[in-house]
């Protein structure tokens, strides 16, 4: 922006500042060419320019960009220069560390003199210390004291680790600068952190906490308000939409990076989830503040009957009509809601917290408990209605262990939910949605308008004929089969022998990894890390750092996992990676379709995540290998050009011999 554009934030949502093509063409160049390394990327500088429009002409934009495009300087550069307030949502924490750390402070130190702007990190709300739990904690007793605290080792009254660890946690609130979990030197339980932070829908807000000018949340969504560029996850821009948009400032545009995500995100964001657990964390924040406990103890006692009611329907949808013995559990439960909010609401809850301050203090104090209460007490009984009034439009199931059993409700069409409360409306945002890997028919998936989005494929900057050969073996028996799993292994061994370790294995579920890891690290002489033996981070440091060792795992590893250079020169993959049969969300969506499900949500679906785990071998013009596909279905199958189409243009074989030559000479 120059000196006689005005900050973004004294600009209203809704008013674009203009710029030129020839501007933001300027801009790209001045920090593509700062950066180490630099190379030129056209797919990037033509990204630019589609996002330059979109922004001008407020029209949304899907746009693909392969590995290697530089997607985030594709959109951050032209959304800057042309003076717009962005929102950026991200699917994985690794991205928007990457965001944070890396490609926004690089872009303030290169534009920070024209183009000077702010940027924030926000997320949700339990991510955060809550300051007012926090002291509700310390004038109940010292955890660790014998007579006042609340955590001691009830056998021996004595601060059990736990007691600790609650400790710690509140010596550090005191000392945080921003509260934010992500800032603590250690990885706290979640049990101990929730004992010091809030649910988003249990927070009465900071109007009516004690704490509320105080809150480490609402500081961070201050700063998120004059801030040009604000870095969320897609979760939380999803929990912004479903709370009628309370939690997000205004903003022009919407960027969804990693927008193979969205539909699933905002289906599990847009719905909710009943347990026994939220009842009975009810009952203990509401018991010190009732003289008449038996409302409590009907609300603790419906947490058990819950769970035993939906124990038997785990693993399963729950179909309408519901369960006679669901829905009379569920019925039950709401009066007994009603009854605590009741007793919430009227004398009965005026009883001091035990140990709380005093006078005002202790006023305060039960009141902002108390209204956590009534929120938590509110949001439960609305739950419970939209369960008992479940529709067709939504789909419910049981899944979670058998002693905690997890009622989940989310909408079937997501895109009916998205046009509702995302791109209706005057001041809706322009999107860009972008991800190396766009799912066919994203746009009418998410609910964008018919005749509102554009479509744009920029490719990727890497010669994948030259530096990559995909291998299908068609040898191989049907991964159905009893005998595909030894063979299978057969054909892993002589790959990883072929390629002297520097392999990445990837397998479609846990229990694969496991056993075909066993198998291999018998038969091999390279060192054969698996996912269980240390953290991602560290996991990943030491694949990249041991040159000739092998990595195998699970689904975590299929996307954000970047190894360039000779570390990695072979990728495996055990199966065609298609979703679940029993998924509920799926089946319901497939039995809207009939016939067409397989075509329409199983195959692009697959397609999407296979091209995310063939993402991980190429990650630099330099880089050389091979992705070996051990499922003979990519070369026989009807739907197998549906898939290929969906893979970077390599060159293909089913000779493993062609695979021995590439690997020799790509070392």
């Amino acid at each position: 922006m120059t000196p006689e554009t005005p900050h973004a934030a004294d600009v209203p949502a809704g008013t674009h500042v203009r710029a030129g093509n020839a501007e933001v063409e300027a801009a790209l160049e001045r920090v593509t060419t700062s950066l180490p390394g630099s190379e030129d990327r056209p797919s990037q500088r033509q990204m630019a320019a589609a996002v330059a429009r979109a922004v001008k002409e407020q029209r949304h934009l899907i746009v693909q960009a392969g590995t290697g495009t530089g997607k985030s300087l594709g959109y951050l550069v032209p959304a800057l220069v042309l003076g717009t307030r962005v929102v950026v949502a991200t699917a994985t924490k690794a991205l928007q560390d990457q965001l944070a750390t890396r490609d926004l402070p690089f872009l303030a130190e290169q534009l920070g003199a024209k183009d000077p702007f702010e940027f924030a990190v926000l997320k949700g709300r339990s991510n955060y210390l809550c300051r007012q739990r926090a002291e509700e904690l310390e004038g109940a007793g010292d955890p660790l004291s014998a007579d006042g605290g609340m955590f001691e080792e009830p056998s021996t009254r004595n601060p059990g680790p736990f007691a600790r660890e609650i400790r710690r946690l509140l010596d550090w609130g005191r000392q945080a600068e921003t509260g934010d979990r992500a800032d603590l030197t250690w990885e706290p339980s979640a049990a101990a952190w929730s004992q010091v932070s809030v649910a988003p829908r249990d927070c009465p807000g900071a109007a009516r906490c004690p704490s509320g000018k105080r809150c480490f949340a609402e500081a961070a969504r201050e700063r998120a308000v004059h801030a040009d560029v604000v870095v969320v996850n897609t979760h939380l821009y999803a929990t912004h939409l479903a709370a009628g948009g309370g939690i997000l400032p205004d903003h022009d545009l919407l960027v969804v990076d990693e927008a193979h995500e969205l539909e699933d995100i905002a289906s599990a964001s847009l719905g909710f989830e009943l347990t026994g657990g939220r009842l009975g964390a009810l009952a203990r924040l509401a018991r010190p503040l009732i003289v008449e406990s038996a409302s409590v103890e009907a609300v603790d006692g419906a947490a058990g009957l819950l769970n035993s009611t939906l124990a038997p329907h785990r693993g399963q949808r729950l179909t309408l009509p519901l369960d006679p013995t669901v829905r009379e559990a569920l019925t039950l439960t709401r009066e007994r809601l009603a009854r605590l909010q009741a007793a919430l609401r009227s004398g009965q809850s005026g009883a001091a917290l035990d140990g709380v301050g005093t006078g005002d203090d202790q006023d305060s104090g039960r009141a902002a408990r108390r209204a956590r209460a009534q929120q938590a007490a509110g949001n439960l009984s609305t739950d419970i209605d939209a369960v008992l009034a479940l529709g067709e439009e939504q789909v419910a199931w049981v899944e979670g262990p058998e002693h905690a059993p997890v009622l989940r409700v989310a909408p079937i069409d997501v895109g009916a939910s998205l046009d509702r409360l995302l791109w209706q409306g005057e001041n809706a945002p322009t999107a860009v949605m972008t991800s190396a890997t766009i799912p066919p028919g994203l746009g009418q998936r998410i609910g964008l308008p018919a005749g509102s989005f554009d479509e744009l494929d920029v490719g990727s900057p890497f010669d994948y004929a030259r530096q990559a050969l995909l291998y299908c073996p068609l040898h191989l028996p049907d991964p159905r089969r009893p005998e595909y799993e030894p063979a299978m292994v057969d054909e892993l061994v002589a790959l990883i022998d072929a390629a002297g370790g520097r392999t990445m294995a990837l397998f479609t579920s846990w229990r694969a990894m496991t056993a075909a890891a066993a198998a291999v690290r018998q038969r091999v002489a390279w060192p054969i890390l698996t996912q269980s033996d240390l953290p991602k981070p560290a996991l990943v440091a030491r694949f990249s750092a041991e040159e000739e060792s092998c990595l195998f795992a699970t689904m975590g590893f299929w996307q954000g996992v970047d190894v360039p250079g000779s570390a990695l020169s072979l990728v495996t993959i055990d199966r065609l990676p298609f979703p679940r049969p029993d998924d509920p969300l799926l089946q319901a969506r497939r039995d809207r379709l009939g016939r067409a499900a397989f075509s329409s949500i199983d195959v692009p679906r697959a397609a999407t995540l296979l091209a995310q785990g063939v993402g991980r071998l190429i990650r630099s013009s330099s880089d050389r290998g091979v992705v070996a596909v051990l499922d003979k279905r990519l070369g026989t199958a009807s739907y197998r050009w549906d898939l290929v189409r969906a893979l970077p243009p390599m060159r293909r074989t089913r000779h493993r011999a062609d695979v021995v030559e590439f690997l020799a000479n790509a070392q």
